[in-house]
């Protein structure tokens, strides 16, 4: 399976703007600008935005799998990814993503949810695209 997205832009990086596809057609043209990457997003999406997202869904899907696999099937799973972008020495990076993961599970046990959810953040296909490159925390919540 090969996903793609598509960007045009025009004008130059600061006073510019563009837009982000899904070849899918689920979503886009979005709007970005570099505004939207480095100040306030007023409507309009960047790049660290749709990553944020991506591993979001991505760990989702990866946890549930790994909790199946265990036994237990999710009632719901909420996650959230935060990007940070940040200039650094080396220039503008994404230099953090930030999960965060509420778990509707039943039956399963506090330390075996905690322990599902670490397995699957480094199970999780986005997460291997981005380790070595951005630091990646994980905040794990059963809910009751």
């Amino acid at each position: 399976m090969k996903s793609k997205g598509t960007a045009t832009w025009n004008g130059d990086l600061f006073n510019g703007s563009g837009t982000a596809s899904l070849d899918s057609g689920a979503a886009g043209p979005l709007p970005v600008s570099w505004a939207s990457r480095t100040e306030a997003a007023i409507g309009k999406t960047s790049p660290e935005e749709l990553i944020a997202a991506a591993h979001a869904a991505c760990y989702s899907m990866a946890f549930s799998n790994i909790l199946a696999g265990a036994g237990f099937v999710a009632d719901q799973l909420d996650t959230i990814g935060v990007a940070t972008f940040a200039k650094t020495d080396a220039g503008m990076r994404i230099t953090t993503m930030a999960l965060t993961v509420v778990g509707q599970v039943p039956g399963i046990p506090e330390g075996t949810f905690l322990e599902l959810a670490e397995e699957a953040k480094l199970g999780c296909p986005v997460s291997n695209a981005l380790v070595g490159n951005v630091e990646i925390t994980l905040d794990a919540t059963l809910a009751s």
